[in-house]
């Protein structure tokens, strides 16, 4: 294969292919419900939510309201974490039962968002349903972020373990939070619905939040196979994502929402939803609803025309919540669709929530919620050989469990071929490829220096960085020890597997949403190379890793799941995976999913105590944290600064 958007393809499509096959019987979907339901919360980067129990509600502050004669309009923001506000219209019908059943409507990535959608918070309310119309970050009164990976290069979202999608997640639980709190509201007859994003963050709350009572999802419906086959990815939103440990699709899903009633509204010309996706992604829903024996309660409208709603969908909707809220039973032909022409009717400045005498709150945090909303791992105090260990196998195994999940649970054979040979100055060269991962053939060199050709010595292994040139090797390890076999090789991404610029930030979107990064499959590389090497007959089983800059990063990484390091010797190395990169996706590919909320790089160096680490030139002042601890533990642990890989001297093992 060895074709990235080949790999990524058949990853997206094994994914697809298990969502809805995962549990055989239904006493197995209601035993793992639970179970599901804290995955994804975690993938959502919700790791500490209290259930509705434990929480009270928000903290809301109206502005302001508009009378008209049929609802009231309560302009008002809310508080879904402290100094997190949320503006929104709240709809009140003048004439409805009391309690009434309620509307949590989403809007889509429209920069006049209750303006937009005005018209259908009106006519939900015109139909007797309070309804509270919930800006985003994106495009709310105070501007947030959800193009961060998307356009601005901030792909440490990722190492974060942040989706913005996590954080409309929250502020629609807190919505239904602010609706069960009002005396307007029956809390037991609450649903969701909205289009495109709004469609995303129905799937989202629905999943989400036990407690809404009927989904609808409007042109936000598709599978991953399509989003990476397609690149239809290319198109969404980072809040479409969430982090994906688990290796979901949206089908999955399901499995939270079902028994509840879900009706999937989408179009069949829509650019970032191929219909044939959206109607696999309803038929692996069905799955769910069939285990349960509730199959009458999902449904899905296809409608004619491109990414928007249409009057079947609107319709339909509205007699969908009347039959599952209301439990009466009105076709949709029998119900007013939304008027188009007075979409507007209300101007902007009667729906803002902020104005001169009420500006946003001086202590908002929207707009730089992404630097705290997921926790992030602190370095540990490790002062003995106990708590090392037991700092070292806590991170192992999260990193494992999420951060590289996707390793495969049975590696490929390593299939060493050995190309051809060649002598050259002072050396014996051996050109080989083998086999990391199925699809991918890698390619590297053993070079024997004269006298000790083909005879077993320590091996320095040095893996390919994709900034340098074919000969960059040569230039680390010049000068040094020729008592020792050399060792490159180039991993995915670099030289005869490179993918080119133009495919950066294709790529690195698409590894993430399948539940790998770049920087993970290097780490999964490097240990397979590390097996290769240390089988080799020329190798007398001692193995030294050489890297630099991203490559450094993933060496590190290695050295940690494979705990058999002699030495690492780094240069350049990134001082944190907390970093940006470019927004066209250049740059060091530093980003593992989830990483920083288990450990960061100077924590990952002090965990391989007592391997010899070699600081080559400077390094950045976050390493004093692994100095420190080697310190603390004292020998055999030892660090090492030098000018140039030719002035380090291993040490007899």
């Amino acid at each position: 294969m060895n074709s990235i958007r080949e790999h990524l393809k058949a990853q997206a499509a094994q994914i697809t292919d298990s969502a809805g096959e995962r549990f055989p019987s239904k006493g197995a979907l209601l035993a793992a419900r639970t179970e599901l339901r804290t995955k994804y919360l975690e993938m959502m980067g919700l790791v500490d939510l209290a259930p509705p129990g434990e929480r009270p509600a928000p903290e809301v502050t109206v502005t302001g309201t508009t009378e008209k004669d049929a609802y009231v309009i309560e302009r008002l923001y809310y508080e879904s974490l402290p100094r997190l506000y949320v503006t929104a219209n709240l709809y009140m019908p003048r004439k409805a039962e009391t309690p009434a059943p309620a509307v949590a409507y989403f809007c889509g990535h429209s920069d006049i968002q209750k303006l937009h959608y005005q018209n259908h918070a009106r006519r939900w309310a015109e139909l007797g349903f309070v309804t509270l119309i919930v800006d985003t970050v994106q495009f709310g009164e105070v501007k947030g972020h959800h193009h961060g990976c998307y356009s601005q290069g901030w792909f440490n979202w990722y190492s974060r373990g942040y989706t913005p999608g996590g954080v409309e997640l929250l502020n629609g639980i807190r919505a239904v939070d602010l609706l069960q709190s009002r005396d307007e509201v029956d809390p037991e007859r609450i649903g969701v619905t909205g289009i495109s994003g709004g469609g995303s963050m129905s799937w989202w709350l629905g999943a989400g939040d036990e407690r809404l009572k009927a989904v609808a999802p409007v042109c936000g419906t598709g599978t991953l196979r399509s989003h990476i086959a397609e690149r239809s990815l290319d198109g969404h939103c980072d809040c479409m994502y969430f982090i994906n440990y688990y290796g979901w699709d949206l089908a999955d899903l399901a499995a939270l929402i079902a028994p509840r009633p879900l009706l999937i509204c989408s179009a069949d010309h829509d650019g970032i939803y191929s219909i044939e996706s959206i109607r696999e992604c309803y038929q692996r829903s069905q799955k769910s609803y069939d285990l349960l024996g509730a199959s009458d309660n999902i449904r899905l409208i296809e409608t004619p025309g491109p990414h928007s709603y249409h009057e079947t969908s609107r319709k339909g909707i509205f007699s969908w919540f009347f039959k599952h809220l209301c439990g009466k039973d009105v076709p949709p032909k029998e119900i007013d669709d939304v008027d188009e022409y007075e979409a507007n009717d209300i101007p902007n400045d009667e729906l803002l929530v902020y104005t001169s005498e009420c500006p946003p709150p001086a202590d908002e945090r929207t707009s730089v919620v992404q630097d705290s909303f997921v926790p992030l791992a602190e370095p540990p105090d490790i002062t003995d050989a106990n708590g090392l260990q037991a700092e070292r196998d806590r991170v192992v195994a999260a990193l494992r469990e999420r951060t590289f999940r996707h390793f495969p649970a049975k590696p490929c054979d390593l299939d060493y071929r050995e190309e051809f040979e060649y002598s050259g100055g002072n050396a014996l060269f051996r050109r080989f490829s083998f086999a990391s991962e199925d699809g991918w053939r890698l390619h590297g060199r053993l070079v024997m220096p004269s006298g000790i050709e083909r005879r077993r010595a320590p091996v320095l292994l040095y893996p390919h960085n994709p900034r340098y040139g074919r000969w960059q090797a040569d230039e680390i390890w010049a000068g040094f020890d020729l008592g020792w076999h050399r060792v490159d090789f180039q991993p995915r991404g670099v030289g005869e597997t490179s993918w080119g610029n133009e495919l950066a930030w294709h790529v690195r979107r698409a590894s993430a949403v399948t539940g790998s990064t770049i920087a993970s499959m290097r780490v999964y590389d490097i240990l397979r190379a590390l097996e290769l090497v240390r089988g080799l007959p020329e190798c007398n089983g001692t193995v030294v890793v050489a890297a630099r800059e991203e490559l450094a990063a993933a060496a590190l990484y290695a050295a940690l799941l494979d705990g058999q390091m002699n030495a690492l010797a780094l240069s350049d190395l990134p001082p944190t995976q907390d970093v940006p990169s470019n927004p066209d996706g250049t740059g060091a590919a530093l980003e593992m999913l989830g990483v920083l909320r288990f450990t960061d790089l100077p924590v990952v160096a002090a965990l391989l105590f007592p391997a010899e680490l070699v600081f080559i030139g400077n390094r950045p002042g976050s390493y004093r944290y692994a100095e420190s601890t080697y310190a603390t533990l004292g020998e055999p642990g030892r660090i090492t600064h030098v000018k140039g890989l030719r002035d380090w001297r291993a040490r007899e093992r």
